[in-house]
């Protein structure tokens, strides 16, 4: 983007029908177009309330979104997610160009906010590193989106990678940063879905990617690593588990508890689903570390659907009661926040 240009349309409180800003009627609007910078845009906000509109195109760069950004909203242009993506490719492992080691699994992420009131629409964040063309990089986390700050709502979003596609969590560790991604497809292999927040997903769709490895599983969707102090973590209600792989090649969950927070308890319930022939029904979650096996955790399911549901082996298959279910639900995971009512 021509910044200068940018301000100067900004200081004088001008419409402009193209280039970078528009101010009127009370709105504060950027318009971003092929060949601008989605992060000039938002270094450009100033205050609450800004929308920053992204054109059809696609915007190779890294975007970041600091906690002075509060009430942000970015959107696509047009309703459909595919005509405007924001890509890059950094993984855990890429060495930073200054030679002051490697970005790490937050640091590789295309999209970072820590904005709180932060909301998203319309468009495609994605992390397209490939571990076939860096086998010289064992850290193959290579995150979409990492997303921390209450009240952040992403709604028609594609988020596009392989491995930890999106870090859902919170600004600290004694934080319960509530999050809301509705209609929005997530794809990935291994843990694409993963971190501490209290994250509700409704009408979802996580889709699990084919991998020519050797082994199974070759992924799992989730991998919570929610406080023990947090009542809720992950809630999936009303979506949709699809494959590109074969069936029972991936698993529903995993519990991640990082080595920074021992006393995790991870939280997962997926609810109201369609659950595809791509996820293992007999022995759908796993352990990432002996130490902390999954039945000590919070997984459960209810009312789900779809071959991959299937209940074969009850201990494997957590179900919650019809009471229990009443107490997950988006208006007890969000509490006096009601991004899901509709005006």
């Amino acid at each position: 983007m021509r910044r200068r240009t940018l301000l100067a349309g900004i200081t004088a409180g001008l419409v402009a029908t193209s280039g970078g800003s528009a101010l009127a009627a009370g709105r504060r609007v950027l318009h971003v177009r092929p060949g601008d910078s989605v992060q000039a845009a938002v270094d450009a906000v100033t205050g609450p309330g800004w929308t920053i509109v992204v054109h059809p195109g696609t915007y190779r760069e890294v975007v970041k979104i600091p906690a002075d950004k509060a009430g942000l909203t970015l959107r696509g242009a047009t309703r459909d997610p595919r005509d405007t993506v924001i890509v890059y490719d950094n993984a855990n492992g890429t060495p930073k160009p200054d030679g002051s080691g490697t970005y790490g699994t937050a640091g590789s992420a295309t999209f970072t906010s820590a904005a709180p009131g932060l909301t998203v629409r319309d468009l495609t964040l994605a992390n397209d590193w490939l571990r076939a063309d860096h086998p010289e990089i064992t850290g193959t986390q290579a995150v979409a989106a990492y997303v921390t700050g209450d009240r952040s709502h992403f709604e028609r979003v594609r988020l596009l990678a392989h491995q930890d596609t999106l870090f859902a969590d919170t600004g600290a560790l004694d934080t319960f940063d509530r999050h809301y991604y509705r209609d929005c497809h997530i794809e990935g292999d291994v843990d694409f879905v993963f971190g501490r927040a209290r994250a509700v997903f409704d009408r979802c769709r996580f889709h699990t990617l084919a991998r020519d490895v050797p082994f199974t599983p070759k992924g799992m969707v989730f991998a919570p690593s929610t406080a023990r102090a947090n009542p809720y973590g992950f809630l999936a209600v009303r979506g949709r588990i699809t494959s590109g792989a074969e069936d029972g090649a991936y698993k529903i969950a995993r519990p991640w508890v990082p080595s920074y927070e021992t006393t995790a308890r991870p939280s997962l319930v997926v609810r109201d689903t369609w659950i595809g022939p791509g996820i293992d029904a007999v022995t759908p979650y796993i352990n990432m570390r002996e130490a902390y096996p999954w039945q000590t955790m919070r997984f459960a399911e209810y009312a789900n659907s779809g071959p991959g549901s299937a209940v074969t082996v009850p201990e494997n298959r957590p179900q919650l009661t019809e009471q229990e279910a009443s107490l997950h639900t988006p208006r007890t995971y969000l509490g006096d926040w009601t991004p899901y009512e509709r005006p």
